[in-house]
Order: C-alpha cells, then sequence, then structure tokens
C-alpha cells in the first residue's frame, strides 16, 4: 500500500563525546512511524547544519562525511522502493533492518493462499472435493483482482491486513464483480480460513475479521411440484441426449443425489439389503457421510434402461455438469416448466415434493441426503401447505366427535 517516507540526518546531542565529538543519527520516517540507527559518523557540533542535514567545515572532511550520507540516503530510498515492488509491507523499522543487514520476512497473502490451494489439491478424493478446490481458487482470483484495482499492487503482506481491507474486499465482491449477498459471504468465509492459518501459525498477531459479521441469508431455495415432475416424465423427446438428461434429472429428483454423486455411482453401490429391497448405498463425495437410499419404482426403471449402457461400472452414462445444467434448460422449456431446471433442483425436490411432503420424516429424509444434522436438512426443505393441511386434518380428525369434550352453554356463569 502507499505510505509516506522520509530521512533525516541529526546530531545526538546527549551522546557527546571525550573529544567533544557527537554522532550523527539516521531517522527514517514511514507513515510517521520512526525508527533511526547510528551512522558511525562523528563530528564537532559546530561542522554540522541543522538546516540542510549536512556536515560543514573543512572541505576533505565534509567532503568525505557527506558523501557517506548520500550514500547511505540512496541506500535507504533503494530498500524502501524494493520492500515496496516485492512484499508491499513497508514499514520504518524494516527498512532500517534491512540496511543493517537484519533480514525480516513476511508472508504475503497470495503465496500463502497458493500454497494453501496446492495442498487442498493434492487432498481431492481424499479428504477435499474439486468443488472445494475450485471455490478457494476463485476466492484467491477475486483477491488478486480486488487488490489490483483497489491499491495497484499485486500481493500485500499479512501484516498489513486490517480490518479496512476486509471490509473493502467486501464492498468489491458486492460491487464490480456483482455477487450476491451469500455469494459475498461464502468468499469471505474462504478468505477468513487462510487468515486463520495465518494466525495459527503465527504469522499475524491480530485478527483484521475481529468484529466482522459473516451473515448468510436465508434463501427460498426453488423446487418442483408434482405436477411439475409429471410433466416432464411424462414428456416425450425426439432427441436422445434430451431423453438421456430427462431420465437422469428425474432419478436425482427420486434419489436426492447431487450430480458428484450420480456421476459416481457404480453398480457395486446397487445392493439388496435386509428389507430385501434394492438400495442405493453409497458416501457422498462432498462430506463422505453414507447416504442410503431405498430405490422407488421410478429410479429403477431408469437403471434398468440405461444398463450396460456406461463405462468404468457406472450407473448412468451421464455428461458433463455444465453440458447437463445447459440441455436441462431446453428439457425445462419443452416441458412448459416455468422454473429453470438444475441438479440443485432435482435434490431440493426429492427432500421438498417426493419426501417430506408426502410424510417421511425428516430425519429420514436428512439420513438419506448424506446431512450430518437436521439444520442442514430444513434449508432444502419446506413444508408445504398442502402438507399443513393434510397434518391438521388428521388432528381434527382425532378431535372430532365423540372425542370432543362437551361444552355446556350456561348463561350468568
Amino acid at each position: 500500500m502507499k505510505s509516506t517516507f522520509k530521512i533525516l540526518f541529526y546530531l545526538k546531542r546527549n551522546a557527546i563525546r571525550k573529544d567533544g565529538k557527537m554522532p550523527i543519527v539516521t531517522r527514517v520516517t514511514v507513515d510517521g512511524i520512526i525508527a533511526q540507527f547510528n551512522t558511525k559518523l562523528e563530528i564537532q557540533p559546530n561542522n554540522w547544519s541543522v538546516k540542510t542535514g549536512k556536515v560543514i567545515g573543512h572541505p576533505s572532511d565534509s567532503k568525505q562525511h557527506n558523501a557517506q550520507l548520500e550514500e547511505i540516503k540512496a541506500s535507504l530510498h533503494g530498500i524502501y522502493h524494493e520492500l515496496q515492488r516485492k512484499d508491499n509491507y513497508v514499514t520504518a523499522e524494516k527498512v532500517k533492518n534491512e540496511f543493517l543487514g537484519i533480514s525480516e520476512n513476511h508472508e504475503t497473502l497470495l503465496s500463502l493462499y497458493q500454497k494453501h490451494n496446492e495442498d487442498v489439491k493434492k487432498l481431492i478424493g481424499v479428504s477435499k472435493s474439486a468443488g472445494t478446490y475450485q471455490k478457494y481458487e476463485v476466492t484467491r482470483r477475486h483477491l488478486q483482482k480486488f487488490m489490483q484495482l483497489k491499491y495497484q499492487i499485486n500481493d500485500i503482506s499479512l501484516k498489513e491486513i486490517k480490518h479496512l481491507f476486509v471490509t473493502d474486499f467486501k464492498i468489491y465482491l458486492l460491487t464490480t464483480a456483482a455477487c450476491n449477498t451469500n455469494t459475498t459471504a461464502k468468499f469471505m468465509q474462504f478468505f477468513k480460513r487462510i487468515i486463520l492459518i495465518a494466525r495459527n501459525n503465527g504469522l499475524i498477531a491480530t485478527d483484521p475479521f475481529a468484529n466482522y459479521k459473516i451473515r448468510l441469508i436465508s434463501v427460498d431455495r426453488g423446487y418442483l411440484t408434482q405436477e411439475d415432475v409429471e410433466k416432464i416424465l411424462k414428456k416425450e423427446f425426439a432427441i436422445k441426449r434430451l431423453e438421456l438428461v430427462r431420465d437422469i434429472f428425474i432419478f436425482s429428483c427420486f434419489t436426492g443425489l447431487s450430480y458428484i454423486d450420480v456421476k459416481n455411482l457404480t453398480n457395486k453401490e446397487i445392493r439388496t439389503s435386509f428389507d430385501n429391497n434394492l438400495w442405493i448405498m453409497t458416501k457422498r463425495q462432498k462430506t463422505k457421510v453414507d447416504s442410503n437410499i431405498l430405490l422407488l419404482d421410478v429410479p429403477k426403471m431408469i437403471i434398468e434402461k440405461y444398463k450396460g449402457k456406461s463405462i468404468n461400472e457406472q450407473v448412468l452414462p451421464i455428461l458433463s455438469n455444465q453440458k447437463m445444467n445447459a440441455y436441462l434448460k431446453e428439457v425445462g422449456d419443452l416441458c412448459e416448466v416455468d422454473k429453470e431446471l438444475t441438479f440443485h433442483l432435482a435434490r431440493h425436490t426429492f427432500a421438498t415434493t417426493v419426501t417430506l411432503s408426502n410424510g417421511v420424516p425428516i430425519e429420514s429424509v436428512s439420513k438419506m441426503l448424506g446431512h450430518k444434522n437436521l439444520k442442514t436438512t430444513q434449508h432444502y426443505a419446506k413444508i408445504l401447505d398442502l402438507k399443513v393441511s393434510n397434518d391438521m386434518q388428521i388432528l381434527r380428525e382425532k378431535f372430532g366427535n365423540g372425542n370432543l369434550l362437551k361444552i355446556k352453554k350456561s348463561a350468568g356463569r
């Protein structure tokens, strides 16, 4: 970041030597903060010009001393500009230490981020998903663009990151990057994790996220109604690729599996269980949590339809996520469904329309979705008005007729 830089030479008058000479001291000031050190030069006080900050008097002595002072000044200027270019973290103390040969290393934000992301990449398929790695990478690129735009720098020392940097980055995400509130909050969470790593490793002493709250707002997650699902199920497609995409989407609607979990689903994960029914028994790639789902008739038929048409023991011949979502838009248009079809929508539909609205307890839905807690499931699931109506109808029947208490009308009582 930009800073002010000044160099001043002066006599240390309270350190007079036995011969009457006084040491010349260098004062370095960066952003109003001072660091100083002895130049190892000593002169008589009457040979010093306070106004010019130079040695006066005998030409031979003054010329030699002033040349040394100029060398010190030039060297300090060089160190200051090099520090600005290298890691953008410049303090008076650091300039002084570099001049005196006392090295002081400062880890920078993007260099730490790069190291972290490389470690995450190595763990893909072990304890991290490709999606998590991608989110860290996108956050890193946003930070890089933000610093170039806001501060005209390519990186920043971790020790230079203050609360204002954090809030400025948030504003950049919401405005220049045109991210919505929740996407911004997610990027801030990924940024904060890097800062936490820096703190845990002693790279920074104070937390720039102190007193900063990351808030996710509750969003109305989309889902398909039973009528929507039936429209898509009954539609006949002239184009085979659209038929395939429709079938895989419906498979997700009736199993709750995400795109990556459908893609990775293998024949050995379709098993006959304790009840002699076919189940999907797998682990979610994102969380590594078990996800056991009883196969209903519709997904059974889809599995049978594509039997032998996949490679590497995969259950279904799935396309790339990008192509799937692109073709799903066509499917939605042809089926005259007014919602944008995506794999996330299918998962929400399973949670809402297929299971909860048909009386499946939320605990069972949570287990099938592979969630670690019910709170996550509640974000996906909606309690439909129809379900509420049916539940209250059951309650009314329990308290109806002979079960009702007789309330006697008694005037004046």
